[in-house]
């Protein structure tokens, strides 16, 4: 069995500040997201708030099934963290910078420019087991804040780490980029994004990528 490149049972939050424990502090910075998400969710009304819309997403049907990919999103996110938290701290701490510095531009717009998508069935055609999750996950996660979308914000990040992670199984990279695949496309089919939502997300993604592995890590690699 692989073994942790660090001995997480000698931590106590006295040594924070040690180089062994200091990458955790990374953790932090989803306070500020949260802090964030609570006032764009709570400050600004949904009557303030810009529709997006797309002629092409009333050509994507409604379809439950991509509940599947679209849940499995917070998984791939939470064990991504945990897993290089435990065994590669070089990509934690990049997969923690780029997923902060989307959520840095994404709440940045929301407040600039708020949006919301009405494109959310009234009512579904069947009542399964996954339109049942899906109305949680409406009832739970408002239609306002969506342009740019963080689901492929963050999924981008993790294909990104992932593919550069030479010791990872290529099959496994195979894996992730077809799951993020998915996971891009379940938010236009489960109606929680506009197309323009995700094709948003693509400038977003593309500075978190130059500043990440080409500004702040290459500084942090050649010091």
């Amino acid at each position: 069995m692989k073994k942790p490149v660090v001995d997480y049972r000698q931590f106590r939050l006295s040594r924070l500040n040690d180089p062994e424990f200091a990458h955790l502090k990374y953790w932090l910075t989803w306070l500020i997201y949260f802090a964030l998400y609570f006032l764009t969710e709570n400050l600004i009304p949904v009557e303030k708030c810009h529709p997006i819309h797309s002629v092409l997403d009333d050509m994507i049907p409604f379809c439950e099934w991509f509940v599947i990919p679209y849940t499995m999103w917070y998984l791939l996110v939470f064990l991504s963290l945990v897993y290089f938290m435990f065994y590669d701290i070089d990509a934690f701490k990049k997969l923690s910078t780029y997923i902060f510095i989307t959520q840095l531009i994404a709440m940045f717009v929301y407040i600039v420019y708020p949006s919301r998508q009405d494109l959310r069935p009234a009512v579904f055609e069947r009542d399964n087991i996954l339109t049942r999750i899906i109305g949680m996950i409406y009832a739970f996660d408002t239609n306002t804040g969506v342009f740019p979308s963080l689901h492929v914000g963050y999924s981008l990040g993790i294909a990104s780490v992932w593919i550069r992670k030479k010791d990872a199984p290529v099959v496994w990279k195979c894996c992730v980029v077809v799951l993020v695949i998915l996971i891009c496309m379940a938010v236009a089919f489960v109606k929680q994004h506009s197309v323009l939502d995700i094709f948003s997300a693509l400038p977003m993604c593309l500075v978190a990528e130059i500043l990440t592995f080409y500004v702040f890590h290459r500084k942090r690699e050649s010091s």
